[in-house]
């Protein structure tokens, strides 16, 4: 089981990377946009709201494994917020690399709340939602970019 929770954890090994985990993170998330885009609307947010909780329940328990507060290599938190960063968008390679570049972007610099929840949030949930939060700001980024060039 620590093995599977461990594999989940960062992104199907994409977390073992050794130069930028979490943009190659953030590319497992590209990867399950792309499977699971084609969903209805609301079955697309069921989808992230239980992926989201399964990340945060397995970041806590890779955490552990890892004996780490937030490792690197956790992986599933970034997939988890470029998920939240393409809630009702279409797939086309344009708003998909729009999007990883907006979350990319977010997820570092961690505006308001998503520093606070780095900073403040305990476990798994701490782990998942900073990326969560940014994802938020990216998927508003990709709205207002919408308005002004076809993606």
């Amino acid at each position: 089981m620590k093995a599977i929770i461990k594999f989940l954890a960062t992104g199907l090994g994409a977390g073992y990377i050794p130069a930028a985990p979490g943009t190659f993170g953030t590319i497992v998330g590209v990867a399950l946009f792309w499977g699971i885009s084609g969903l209805p609307i609301l079955h697309y947010i069921l989808f992230a709201v239980v992926f989201i909780l399964f990340s945060c329940w397995v970041s806590d328990k890779a955490a552990v494994e890892f004996g780490e507060k937030d490792p690197q290599k956790i992986v599933i938190d970034e997939v988890a917020g470029y998920i939240v960063t393409m809630i009702g968008h279409a797939w086309s390679w344009k708003a998909a690399i729009a999007g990883f570049v907006f979350f990319r972007i977010f997820d570092i610099l961690k505006p308001f709340p998503a520093g606070w929840a780095d900073k403040k949030l305990k476990g798994g949930v701490g782990i998942v939602m900073d990326d969560v939060f940014a994802g938020v700001y990216a998927n508003i980024c990709l709205i207002v970019l919408g308005h002004f060039v076809h993606l």
